[in-house]
């Protein structure tokens, strides 16, 4: 499938039914390893900017979707067809409530303070009855920096033989550790989600629905966590326009 640029990022421009379809195809077709799916907004396109590890996973990613509103912004400015935004909130619910499945969908669940994870899967147990949560886990605080640590959750993972993980780090730790583990990974899939462990353990709330779709999700969040988020846009509006210009003039080049 062909990228398009958006805020100096490739992304694929498919809608979440296009996504969930391709995701539901590697699940139960795929081979090969395990495919997993980044999410990018601003913040992950001004980090891009600044590191080359995450570039590399940003690469060698199968499906990247445009989860932030300055994306679709973007591709409105540059007359470039970006169909909708596509959520890492959205996408998991979506994909778990798939119907017509003629078995379970095996999920496991990697992120999220001690305890998170585990009241998410009491939840996704609770509304999706085609969805089996194999396992959850929390890892410690800087666990990426230590070899047998990443292995034994490795381990962990291909134990529990999910169908499918969701990846809940935060950004860009999520990314480079699935770049970096995946093809040690015996799933299928993988998404780097985010805050939607978070979110379908009712540990955090998502902003509400007409927010969403009016791009000012942001600031519902920014007054949510205020001292860890109001820094990171302030840096990220810095960023924005210079990024706009930069698509805008590759669109008339």
């Amino acid at each position: 499938m062909d990228k398009v640029q958006l805020l100096g990022v490739m992304v694929h421009p498919v809608t979440l039914e296009e996504a969930v379809e391709r995701i539901e195809k590697w699940v139960w077709e795929g081979s090969g390893g395990c495919r997993y799916v980044v999410t990018p907004n601003l913040d992950h396109a001004v980090l891009l900017k600044e590191r080359g590890d995450l570039r590399e996973a940003y690469r060698d990613a199968a499906l990247v979707i445009a989860d932030g509103m300055p994306m679709v912004w973007a591709s409105r400015l540059t007359g470039i067809a970006l169909k909708e935004r596509v959520a890492g909130s959205d996408l998991v619910p979506a994909l778990l409530d798939r119907p017509g499945r003629t078995r379970k969908l095996r999920v496991f669940l990697l992120g999220a303070a001690p305890g998170v994870a585990d009241r998410a899967a009491e939840n996704i147990h609770r509304r999706y009855p085609n969805v089996h949560v194999t396992g959850t886990y929390a890892p410690e605080l800087g666990f990426e920096q230590r070899p047998h640590e990443n292995a034994e959750i490795v381990q962990r993972i291909n134990e529990a033989e999910p169908d499918l993980l969701v990846v809940g780090l935060g950004a860009p730790k999520q990314e480079l550790w699935i770049h970096k583990n995946a093809p040690a990974l015996q799933t299928r899939a993988a998404i780097c989600a985010g805050a939607t462990i978070d979110f379908m353990a009712g540990h955090r709330q998502r902003a509400p629905r007409w927010m969403q779709r009016t791009g000012t999700e942001w600031l519902y969040r920014a007054l949510s966590e205020p001292r860890r988020l109001i820094p990171r846009y302030a840096k990220d509006a810095y960023h924005l326009p210079a990024l706009l210009l930069h698509d805008w003039k590759a669109s008339r080049g």
